[in-house]
């Protein structure tokens, strides 16, 4: 199951955004998911709170929002959404297509818990 490895990949870019906003805990995580991702939401799911378990995102809630198959046409140029399976522009029919999205496994937004307020550095009483 990849889905585990990716979810230890995703920890370790969580921990580090948490770490360097001083947050103590994460309390929800939302990753937008192309269907060309090679990734399956549901074995995302059930790998999360395996990968996270002992770590600022343990508990996290995890958002997975489905990301549309976008193609650019090199032919007419229109941007259209297209089926997986069927990368065809939507206005000409042309099958000339570049892949504009579909394929992203993103972190799009975390929120954060728990921020340990920051000590200014310029009140810091010099030793006697």
């Amino acid at each position: 199951m990849h889905e585990y490895s990716l979810c230890i990949a995703l920890l370790g870019q969580v921990e580090r955004i948490a770490r360097d906003h001083r947050a103590r805990r994460v309390a929800r995580i939302l990753l937008r998911l192309g269907p060309l991702s090679g990734a399956e939401a549901p074995l995302l799911r059930h790998a999360w709170p395996l990968a996270a378990a002992g770590s600022l995102a343990a508990g996290a809630e995890l958002v997975i929002e489905a990301a549309p198959v976008v193609v650019r046409c090199t032919r007419c140029g229109a941007e259209t959404e297209a089926a997986p399976n069927r990368l065809l522009c939507g206005a000409c029919g042309d099958w000339r297509t570049r892949l504009v999205s579909g394929d992203e496994l993103l972190l799009a937004h975390l929120e954060l818990a728990d921020i340990e307020p920051e000590v200014p550095r310029a009140c810091a009483s010099p030793s006697p």
